[in-house]
């Protein structure tokens, strides 16, 4: 019996996340890989894994990461390396929501302009990344900014 009672055609994903008496959580998705997730020792976790609301971030990054290499690749362009850093600021009350991110990319990659890079991240951040696409949904101004190496 599912517990799952979705009526349209849309996508669906299914994970499972468990706890076994401490922490860390683990994430276990379809193809059985798994994601640890921890909190520090002031809440009672072990500081072993990143913390779920630090993942989010990551999959900011990681996910305009994919879409920016994919369409450099589509301009002809081969990065060498790709790098984001992220800051956010968070709500100050519960719950404590990203309110602004920040992130600067930056490329190492012979034959891109910055004007290349640019429209690659644009396209990511306002047409393709799905993460930007819920962050902004739930309220998060999204800035970034650009820069070969």
């Amino acid at each position: 019996m599912s517990f799952f009672n979705f009526t349209s055609n849309e996508i669906i994903m299914q994970v499972t996340v468990s706890f076994n008496k401490q922490m860390p959580l683990c994430g276990i998705n379809e193809k059985q890989q798994k994601t640890f997730f921890d909190t520090s020792r002031e809440f009672q976790g072990t500081e072993s894994a990143a913390s779920p609301v630090e993942t989010v971030l990551e999959a900011l990054g990681a996910c305009s990461m994919m879409d920016i290499i994919s369409i450099l690749r589509k301009m002809r362009r081969e990065p060498l390396s790709l790098t984001a850093d992220i800051a956010a600021q968070r709500a100050k009350e519960h719950p404590k929501v990203f309110t602004s991110i920040e992130i600067n990319y930056r490329l190492e990659c012979a034959e891109c302009s910055p004007d290349d890079l640019e429209k690659a991240v644009a396209l990511s951040m306002e047409k393709y990344c799905t993460v930007a696409a819920i962050l902004r949904n739930s309220g998060c101004q999204i800035h970034w900014s650009s820069e070969i190496i």
